[in-house]
């Protein structure tokens, strides 16, 4: 799979010579310094020529091993963030040589061996990133204990390897593996591999694909990760002109076990595997079977969760005492610490239900509970009427309705429905999303209203989608486009990764089975339509992703929580 360069042979040789070179600035500037060191204590007059000749000479060498570093550079397939810095770095190095030596020739002792120290830092940098170039982002790191390790507890892979280690991989163990084989896949390969677009007519993102290769071949071979190419490329050293991904950060050492073991294990890939990696489930509201009630546990949700646990083999931890409960349940309702009169009260209370009674009581103080709720609510919505969105009066601020809404306990259907048609008291939620501005077309403000409402209240990232159709997900570009376009007050060009294709985009919610948005109507009437389907009945989205919300903030941890 290698490519025909055309380029002058004296250009690559001339690139080339760069490792070579650059050690003459990295020793003498190096050396030059420790001298320094010793002429600065010991006053060693006989040492003054000598440390003047090796900066000289290490000035000029910088000089000449960052023009051949460039030639380098441009002659071979380098790339990526580390080439970036590694350059940077050493022109930077180069230029502090340069002044260094001014400083030293106009006697300027004290600056010259300040600058010749920070010469010296800039080497060590440029220097450990040129090494990472040739060898690998974990150059030093992959030395330490567990570095090495990709099976080791707490990897991606251990629980295949331990899984498997006398026995085939069961159904579910084969499902798990493939969702972290194409996870990898989608993170790293699908930009040049996927179905928009197939450098080396190589696409990674469906099993036929895999197993088809690119127009050099096969990239997978079933059993033997030794030689499969897709291995040997992605464990190339960084800087190598076949080394995959070409550009970006480059798969850490446990993502290639994870190939490499699934690959061993035979590329499996289990059919109806197709589908995206992160289904978008069912809208409509779901009611679970009630599990039947077993001694000692009535509540809806212990009895989801025992059998869990007797699936799991996970045992029930002791009920906490009174007094840790107290303290909890406080913080959790009303973020407060229960008065010491109180929580003896709580003590002496024999009532069976008394903690059901406690909650009710909190639950009851209105405007602590608001209070609290607030901060939690503020950071969801990004309420903030400070900095320059205030300033332009493009962000608005809704505490006083947010506070309003807390603590008279407004339904969620009607707290939804005035942030997306908004009263003045809560535009700040629709209107304070545009003030950012636009940085490129994926993020145009009507784009960031689209992917905020879709995060924020339906637990969706549209983000990737945003750019090209998601790699991840089911939305597509037309998707997203689509939502934005009900935040627009002119219907908007379809762009694919910052380029315009020519194509506009209808008005259309997410969910095409609430209803549909009126195309011609005024912004105001479709934001009206938008909140009338996103608080119906039938969007068990909404419901689902408020409620999640709420028990990551009680539980600190969330039911389901990719996006949030």
């Amino acid at each position: 799979m290698q490519e025909i360069s055309d380029t002058f042979w004296l250009w690559q040789f001339l690139g080339r010579l760069h490792p070579l070179i650059v050690h003459f600035p990295v020793g003498l500037l190096c050396v030059a310094l420790f001298l320094e060191i010793l002429d600065w204590w010991g006053s060693k007059k006989e040492l003054r020529a000598g440390i003047n000749l090796l900066v000289w000479i290490g000035a000029v060498s910088a000089m000449v091993a960052v023009a051949l570093g460039l030639i380098l550079a441009n002659q071979e397939n380098y790339g990526g963030d580390t080439l970036t810095y590694h350059q940077w770095s050493g022109i930077a190095t180069m230029s502090l040589s340069l002044l260094a030596l001014a400083l030293l020739r106009m006697g300027r002792l004290r600056w010259y061996r300040v600058t010749l120290i920070l010469t010296v830092v800039g080497v060590t940098v440029a220097g450990h990133l040129g090494a990472m170039l040739t060898h690998g982002d974990d150059y030093l790191s992959s030395v330490l204990p567990g570095a090495n390790d990709p099976a080791g507890p707490g990897s991606p892979t251990a629980t295949f390897v331990l899984a498997s280690a006398r026995q085939p991989l069961s159904t579910k163990q084969v499902e798990d593996l493939n969702l972290e084989v194409r996870s990898i896949l989608a993170h790293n390969c699908y930009s040049c591999h996927g179905a928009t677009k197939s450098k080396g007519e190589l696409r990674l993102d469906k099993k036929e694909f895999v197993m088809q290769g690119g127009e050099d071949g096969p990239v997978v071979i079933p059993g033997q990760p030794e030689k499969s190419e897709m291995i040997r490329r992605i464990s190339l050293p960084t800087g190598h002109k076949e080394a995959m991904p070409t550009k970006g950060k480059r798969l850490s050492a446990q993502e290639i076990a994870v190939l490499e073991f699934w690959i061993k294990q035979g590329a499996p890939w289990p059919s109806g595997a197709e589908k995206s990696l992160f289904r978008v489930a069912p809208l409509a509201p779901r009611t679970p079977i009630l599990p039947p009630a077993t001694a000692g546990l009535t509540n809806p949700v212990d009895r989801f969760v025992n059998v869990y646990f007797q699936e799991h083999k996970v045992p029930w931890e002791q009920v906490v005492s009174d007094r840790i409960y107290i303290r909890r349940v406080f913080l959790d309702v009303i973020g407060l610490l229960p008065p010491p009169a109180r929580v003896q009260a709580f003590l002496t209370d024999h009532r069976p239900d008394k903690r059901e009674l406690l909650v009710k009581e909190l639950l009851a103080r209105d405007t602590d509970y608001a209070q609290h709720w607030l901060t939690f609510w503020n950071d969801a919505l990004r309420n903030d009427y400070s900095g320059t969105g205030y300033i332009t009066g493009g962000r608005f601020d809704m505490t006083k309705w947010l506070y309003k809404s807390l603590k008279t306990n407004k339904p969620y259907n009607w707290f939804v429905r005035e942030l997306i048609s908004p009263q003045e008291e809560s535009a700040g939620f629709i209107k304070g999303i545009k003030w950012r501005g636009t940085i490129n077309s994926s993020q145009r403000t009507e784009m960031q209203a689209a992917q905020n409402v879709s995060q924020v209240l339906l637990g969706l990232n549209l983000k990737c989608a945003s750019c090209h159709d998601s790699f991840v997900s089911d939305w597509k570009l037309a998707d997203a486009y689509a939502f934005a376009n009900v935040f627009a007050d002119t219907l908007l060009e379809i762009n694919r990764c910052d380029q315009p294709t020519g194509k506009m985009a209808g008005r259309q919610i997410l969910f095409k089975e609430l209803g549909e948005i009126s195309i011609d109507a005024p912004t105001e009437e479709r934001l009206r339509e938008l909140a009338d389907f996103l608080v119906k009945p039938e969007d068990g989205r909404l419901y689902r992703t408020l409620v999640n919300r709420i028990w990551a903030q009680l539980m600190g941890r969330a039911l389901w929580s990719p996006w949030m």
